[in-house]
């Protein structure tokens, strides 16, 4: 997939899983309002069911539509795309002054631009097909690689907090692996997220051959990030690493933990009970329904039952 070779595939997929979570949370907190505006948010489009029919029909209905919806708009959008594009990169190659191989195209979503690099011929000789699925593939890649440094930098965290739950009696080994098992899933949606939300509303800026620039080699900085695994001391291994630290505990200041929690620690399944600011209605829902109502800030955390 990271070549290309079922990117349209990974894509699709991309697409449906994020319709799939757009669906199931504002179906479960009765938001049509909030399925909306979604929509337009990662999409760009507008919901192509009514509120009335977001009521009778189940999750999985409206998914599938959402879905039919929006990647019939994407593929009108990157046929769109290439069309656009065709012009400039046919000026650009048959300039015989110009003696590019390859090119670099600037895509921005309005908010930030990226840069996609592709071959000046096969890009003409396509009609701008291979500038698309160029597109399609950097900006999936950048992505996931700027995800994946940040997911690591959080395992590492992860590790350095659980070394903590010793004093509670607690397997670290357990727990470690149901964190990491939430970071994952948290990680893998939000990289849904923002590749379908790039790959959506990705234009070029403008149609200037100036703005296409020759495709140059240049050496990124390596970053010191940690990418093999380290082991995870088990209870015994971890009592006896505090016992010796704890010799030395009264010449050193308290550990804290190292994990920053902007929220209390809740698993997406749980159920809370919530309140409206404005209004005062409370409801239950799980978790996972209720952090986007909480972050809207209409809605507050009352309790966890």
């Amino acid at each position: 997939a990271l070549k290309g070779d079922r990117l349209q595939l990974d894509i699709a997929n991309m697409i449906y899983d994020t319709c799939e979570v757009i669906a199931e949370t504002n179906k479960m907190a009765n938001d049509y309002k909030n399925f909306e505006f979604e929509l337009i948010k990662y999409f760009s489009i507008t919901a192509p069911v009514s509120e009335e029919e977001f009521a009778k029909r189940n999750f999985q209905e409206i998914a599938n539509e959402t879905y039919q919806a929006a990647y019939e708009y994407y593929q009108t959008k990157m046929e769109r795309s290439a069309a656009t594009a065709l012009p400039v990169i046919k000026q650009v190659y048959e300039d015989e002054t110009n003696k590019f191989e390859r090119i670099v195209v600037p895509f921005t979503d309005g908010i930030k631009t990226l840069n996609v690099v592709t071959d000046l011929k096969e890009a003409y000789e396509s009609e701008g097909k291979q500038l698309v699925a160029d597109f399609e593939k950097n900006i999936t890649l950048a992505i996931i690689d700027d995800a994946w440094k940040t997911h690591l930098r959080k395992m590492d965290e992860l590790k350095q907090s659980v070394q903590l739950a010793v004093h509670e009696q607690k397997d670290p080994l357990l727990i470690y692996k149901f964190e990491a098992f939430e970071l994952f899933k948290g990680m893998i949606e939000k990289v849904n997220k923002d590749v379908v939300s790039f790959l959506f509303k990705g234009e070029l800026p403008s149609a200037d051959t100036r703005s296409i620039q020759e495709a140059r080699t240049v050496r990124r900085k390596k970053e010191n990030l940690k990418t093999t695994k380290e082991e995870i001391p088990n209870s015994d291994e971890l009592a006896a690493q505090n016992r010796a630290v704890g010799q030395n505990q009264g010449r050193r200041p308290q550990v804290t933990e190292t994990i920053i929690r902007e929220k209390p620690k809740i698993g997406r399944n749980e159920r809370v009970t919530i309140k409206n600011v404005m209004s005062g209605e409370s409801k239950t829902v799980k978790f996972k329904q209720a952090e986007p109502l909480i972050d809207k800030g209409e809605w507050v955390l009352i309790d966890q039952v």
